[in-house]
């Protein structure tokens, strides 16, 4: 009885929850829905040269480098993974969180510093060449091309599947590697035959948000001159002015990515992976001789090329340039930079919260819903972008006589040329970054805390403030971390949303290295890989508390 009263007044008492949950759904899936409609728009001009053309160009690039990227980060991520889960050699405490801080350098900062390091006038070849008189042919180092996108990509998102798979080694498949081993199998023969079928899920979940990554990556393939659909849709966006083709072109990489989606699932089939909670933690192995210095060689390896050796790089070029280009403008760029993170994040966790609190249902409709809202995640960031414009641009139209009403003109663009157009497009693109964390603070609350309060009187919303948000306060701290060092960090929608004269981080870092200024474009990325490194620190912090 008791739970049937509990469960009649959260329905009673939810409906404000509910609406503020299926408007944050609806302005999520709107611009997705824009970007649909234009495959039944009359094609234009621009469209059909760019079809009977460039199409075919455009994505197979995109499939070579995504396919590419792929195959070496599941191997990069997969095989270091297994060497921190189940070995012990020297350092191995350093490199199994030292080895996540490729993730701190964005991609597009981590191409324009290899390829200048490592182009003749770099500091490579001119050592080379002035301390050991020894010249390098110039081919073997430049980074350019497929090959040095996928080198980059591989280089700097292979933590997405170390960090998933060291995770899922760790804590769920003890007992299959334990009895491998005590059968006999060796090294090699437990980790073809046992890990990795294990780990197919974990592996698979990896890859795709590095292959995320590489669609909507827009900084590393037009700084290496590769045409993918991605520098396509910014192409006709700004060189053409065809918002209509761009659209058409994100349209299509959503089929690209839609197709990826039913191709896993098709291969997976009627598949399942049922591992038992209760699974021990995995005991490593000492590795010792030629074994621990091989895995030790690795790891470091890894970690130099990855993170240390671009960061110390940068900090070389910014002692260079600091009196060149730091300014009061710089304050400027990082009160811009934190004052549209800091609002983009609070919206976020705001909506996070209460279809967090809404989908404790459990119901099916609450399942769908979580999902819609998660969506623009796995969305890259210059299909968003496309969508959010056209929505705005929609909604000038429809606002126009009141724009005239108000003696601003006949058809003036006001929403589409403010700031709330790139805030709304990280707030479609991160939420499922603040959701999670929010998602996993109520699980490790439960229910039963806010059953008592409900049995005693309390509302939803008085129960969430005075029961919910103390005992959630850590993972919502945890999730204003990583959703604002994301909105940072990004590029593709910063740089196609902002208004006029708006610079964040990412876009003047940017600017300088197409501009040929390497050296100048330092100190901007060494404060966008900070405020990373910074977050994972606090992020680390929080964690131990809340546990």
């Amino acid at each position: 009885m008791k739970a049937n009263l509990i469960k009649r007044n959260f329905k009673k008492e939810i409906n404000g929850w509910w609406i503020i949950s299926l408007i944050g759904a609806v302005v999520i899936l709107l611009p997705i829905l824009f970007v649909f409609s234009s495959i039944f728009q009359e094609p234009t001009e621009n469209w059909l040269h760019i079809r009977q053309y460039l199409l075919k160009n455009y994505v197979s690039n995109t499939i070579i480098l995504v396919v590419l990227t792929a195959i070496f980060t599941s191997f990069l991520g997969v095989t270091l993974a297994w060497l921190i889960a189940a070995y012990d050699f020297p350092l191995k405490r350093f490199f199994r969180w030292g080895l996540i801080l490729p993730l701190s350098i964005p991609t597009f900062i981590a191409a324009y510093t290899y390829r200048t390091m490592l182009g003749f006038t770099g500091v490579v070849q001119s050592t080379l060449r002035n301390h050991f008189n020894y010249h390098i042919n110039a081919e073997w180092l430049t980074i350019s091309g497929i090959r040095g996108a996928v080198f980059i990509f591989t280089l700097f998102l292979f933590p997405y599947v170390y960090i998933i798979t060291r995770a899922f080694l760790e804590s769920q498949s003890t007992s299959y590697i334990e009895n491998a081993r005590l059968l006999g199998r060796k090294p090699l023969a437990v980790f073809f035959k046992v890990v990795l079928p294990l780990s197919r899920p974990a592996i698979v979940g990896g890859t795709i948000l590095v292959i995320y990554e590489v669609l909507g990556d827009y900084g590393v393939t037009s700084f290496f001159g590769i045409h993918t659909i991605s520098t396509a849709i910014f192409q006709t966006w700004f060189g053409m002015y065809d918002v209509n083709s761009a659209m058409r072109l994100a349209a299509w990489l959503m089929v690209i990515i839609i197709g990826m989606f039913f191709l896993e699932r098709f291969l997976r089939q009627r598949r399942r992976y049922h591992l038992s909670n209760k699974s021990r933690t995995l005991v490593p192995m000492k590795l010792t001789g030629i074994a621990g210095t091989a895995a030790f060689m690795y790891c470091g390896i890894i970690f130099l090329l990855g993170f240390l050796i671009p960061f110390i790089q940068l900090i070389a070029w910014a002692k260079m340039t600091f009196h060149k280009v730091w300014d009061a403008s710089f304050f400027t760029l990082i009160y811009q930079t934190v004052y549209v993170g800091v609002i983009a994040t609070f919206l976020i966790l705001v909506l996070a919260v209460v279809v967090a609190n809404v989908c404790r249902s459990h119901s099916t409709f609450s399942f769908i819903l979580s999902k819609f809202v998660t969506a623009g995640y796995s969305i890259p960031g210059p299909i968003i972008a496309i969508g959010v414009l056209a929505m705005f641009i929609t909604f000038d139209n429809w606002l126009a006589p009141v724009y005239s009403f108000m003696g601003m003109g006949d058809s003036p663009l006001i929403l589409s040329l403010s700031l709330i157009m790139l805030i709304v497009g990280y707030f479609i693109r991160f939420m499922a970054t603040g959701f999670n964390a929010t998602e996993v603070g109520f699980e490790k609350v439960g229910t039963k805390y806010m059953e008592a309060s409900r049995m005693l009187g309390l509302g939803v919303t008085k129960t969430f403030f005075k029961v919910d948000l103390p005992l959630i306060k850590g993972s919502l701290i945890s999730g204003f971390i990583l959703t604002f060092v994301e909105i940072c960090k990004e590029l593709p929608l910063a740089l196609l949303l902002r208004p006029f004269n708006f610079e964040t981080l990412a876009t003047k870092t940017f600017q300088y290295a197409n501009d040929e200024q390497i050296h100048e474009a330092s100190i901007s990325s060494l404060l966008i890989i900070v405020i990373s490194i910074l977050s994972v620190i606090i992020f680390q912090t929080v964690g131990k508390r809340v546990k």
